[in-house]
Parts: structure tokens; sequence; C-alpha cells
């Protein structure tokens, strides 16, 4: 399979176990109601409720400190709560086993150590581990190389990992997440490390996904790819939600501008998609109406007590 055919996977192979079994469009696959994360007497997150849903990217925006990895953490059960509940499959997070989990969702972080040689091939392979001892395993070899394909790391399947740009390393490692072939994908900034060849594809590997019934959440500080691939933006400011719906109703100029207390531009995509967000620069022309400035009076409202 050639990188450009992202939105046709599986192709020339039997469908799998996963296959059959993908989610309905719509279903909530993991839930938080009143969520809170703390260290020691910080507050992280405060009363954070989030349907993730199959069939749909759910992109979590925010500036700096947020809370959006923290959240991402919290609600794949690597990270334990101080306050509220985390429910994947209608059960606890924290009443699965690792094992268990493995199943259900597929972590991407935003660091890729690894402490030994591993090949690329053993890398993905890894993402193999939680279907081992069981029928789903027959399909390891496809897998493999399937994903190996799509994040066009097949070139260098035996090359050392450690040996890899830090560009290269993140698509090994996505490529390890879509191996693992579970109905819930949870990608922390999977574009941070990318050209723009390949954060686009990122994004049309995640959409694609979506589109064959996964639940996909990915972090993000690119507010343009937010705006063009996710089916819903949260936007988290002070450990709290200050935004949470269709990426029209919610990346706004005025909700943009206080969040990240930098003027933003949300402007009319030239070809008819959706709209490009831009922030403002020196030069760029005044202000429009009712557009905040750069410090808006209103910021406290996103601040951390």
């Amino acid at each position: 399979m050639r990188f450009a055919d992202v939105l046709h996977p599986r192709r020339g192979r039997a469908a799998s176990h996963a296959d059959a079994a993908a989610p309905d469009g719509g279903r909530v696959l993991l839930q938080a109601r009143g969520l809170g994360v703390a260290r020691g007497a910080r507050t992280i997150l405060a009363d954070v409720d989030v349907d993730v849903m199959a069939g749909e990217v759910l992109a979590l925006v925010g500036p700096n400190g947020a809370g959006k990895s923290t959240l991402l953490a919290a609600l794949s059960g690597d990270l334990p709560l101080s306050a509220g509940t985390a429910v994947i499959d209608g059960r606890p997070v924290r009443d699965w086993t690792a094992r268990e989990l493995s199943r259900r969702r597929a972590v991407l972080p935003q660091q890729h150590r690894v402490g030994f040689g591993f090949t690329v091939d053993e890398i993905v392979r890894m993402g193999r581990a939680p279907w081992a001892r069981t029928d789903r395993s027959v399909d390891d070899d496809a897998v493999v190389s399937e994903a190996l394909d799509i994040c066009d790391v097949a070139a260098f399947h035996d090359r050392s990992f450690v040996t890899l740009s830090g560009g290269e390393q993140a698509r090994v490692a996505l490529a390890r997440v879509l191996a693992q072939e579970c109905p819930t994908i949870m990608l922390d900034e999977p574009t941070a490390a990318l050209d723009l060849r390949h954060q686009e594809t990122v994004m049309r590997i995640a959409a694609q996904r979506a589109q064959a019934g996964s639940a996909v959440v990915v972090v993000l500080h690119d507010l343009g790819l937010a705006a063009a691939y996710a089916d819903r933006v949260m936007v988290l400011a002070g450990g709290r939600t200050a935004a949470d719906g269709p990426p029209d109703e919610v990346l706004t100029e005025a909700l943009l501008s206080a969040v990240y207390r930098h003027p933003v531009d949300v402007l009319p995509h030239p070809h008819g998609g959706r709209p490009l967000i831009v922030p403002r620069r020196p030069g760029h022309g005044p202000a429009r109406a009712g557009q905040p400035a750069v410090e808006p009076a209103n910021w406290a409202e996103y601040s951390r007590a």
C-alpha cells in the first residue's frame, strides 16, 4: 500500500475480528463526569465532562498547561483521578486490568523513549502484544505490514528505532498504535514533530479510522488541523472546559483570542473548506470590531484559581 492510499486500509487481506466488531457510530465508548486530577495541593483538571464517541474525531486544544495531556492520560487510565469518574465500555477505567484496557484503547504518548536497540518492525509489533495467544494473533504479520505502510516507515523496518529522526520515530510510534487495533485511539500531539505532508497524512489517518467506526481523541496545538479534521473540539483553559462542540461553533475569534491571550482571526477557506485559523500579527491591520486585545479583560475566567 502506498502512503497516499491511507483512506483504504486493509486492502488485500481478509477482514479481521476488529473489522467485524467495529463499534456503531455515535456510541459512547469512553466517558468522564466531574473528572478532576490534582498533584498535591495543585489542581490540574476540575469538573470535566466529556463523551468520546465511535465514529468521530475529538480534538483537545488549549494553551500550554491547560490540562490537555493530563485529560488524555486520565481518560486512558494511565493517571489516577482525584475526583469524578472515567468509564470505558460501561465500566470504570480503574476496574479494567492493564491487558483488558490495552484491548480497548491504544495510546500514543508525547514522548517515544526506547531503552534498547529495537528495530522499527519490533516496535510496531509490540502493538500486537494484547492479542498474543488469541485467535487474532494470526493477523499479526498482515497488521504490522499494513501499519508500516500507512505510516510511511516500511522502508526502514529493519533499522534501529534510536537511529531515526524525531519525525520518523513519531510515525513509527503511530504505526504501533494502529497495529494495536483498538476501538478507541488516543493520540497526544501526534503531529508535533512532523513536516507538513506527514501532519496532513496523520490527521487523514485519524479521520479515516473514525469513519471506519473508531473513536479518536487527539491532543493538538495546531488549531488549523483541529478545524480541518475534528468532528468535535474541546477547548481547555485553566484545567476546565471552556467550550465543547462542532469546530465551527467552538473555534470562534472571541473564544480563542480570550483563551490564548492573543488576537486570533478565523477566516473563510478560499476553496470553500473549513475555516482557517491564524494569529493576528503586527502589520496585519487593526483588530476588527469586537475582537479582544492581546490581554483580554475576561482572561481571568480562563485562569486557574
